[in-house]
């Protein structure tokens, strides 16, 4: 008859190993879902402008159609024209149903208010957004509240005091961004 000999220390070495590496994995899980977390909300706040509620993309046939008003000013999202504005510098102010075509296409656009003229401040916005071959319009829009707005699909920034980083900012974030139903 043959006793075998076992290690009393072996069958709780083995458990305690296990439970370690199961508590090790854990840990990481944990570790990673909060930098996931923290970094979503970093990049959710980090976004430039603030956000309006999506009001859709329907397309109207002219400018005389009666459509619900836009949620902000100037509009970011809602009914449009089927066609867009040309990209670029325009020294007449764009329709609502019209520039939300473009940025639904994924556009940008920077406009301004000086009802008293601001040659210096459009000089300023138009050597910016001539470093753009497409998907950015520079364009006069009376009436905002401030002087400076852009705006690109249900986001808007608006400003008085020309700021090229801010602006440039914006740009980077939202241009080339396509927003049409898949």
């Amino acid at each position: 008859m043959s006793t075998r000999k076992t290690d009393p220390g072996a069958a709780g070495t083995k458990s305690r190993g296990s439970r370690g590496l199961w508590l090790g994995i854990g840990g990481v899980a944990v570790a990673a879902a909060v930098a996931a977390a923290a970094i979503a909300y970093q990049t959710a706040g980090a976004q430039p402008g603030i956000g309006f509620p999506d009001q859709g993309n329907r397309h109207v046939m002219t400018l005389k159609e009666t459509i619900p008003p836009y949620n902000s000013t100037p509009p970011t999202s809602g009914p449009h024209l089927p066609y867009i504005a040309p990209w670029g510098i325009h020294t007449e102010p764009i329709p609502d149903q019209l520039q939300v075509h473009n940025l639904e296409d994924g556009g940008v656009l920077v406009q301004y208010n000086c009802p008293d003229g601001c040659p210096d401040l459009v000089g300023k916005l138009k050597t910016i957004v001539s470093g753009y071959d497409h998907q950015v319009i520079l364009a006069p829009y009376p009436g905002m509240k401030t002087r400076i707005t852009l705006t690109a699909w249900t986001r808007l920034d608006a400003f008085d005091d020309f700021d090229e980083s801010r602006i440039r900012r914006f740009i980077t974030a939202y241009r080339g961004i396509d927003h049409h139903p898949r």
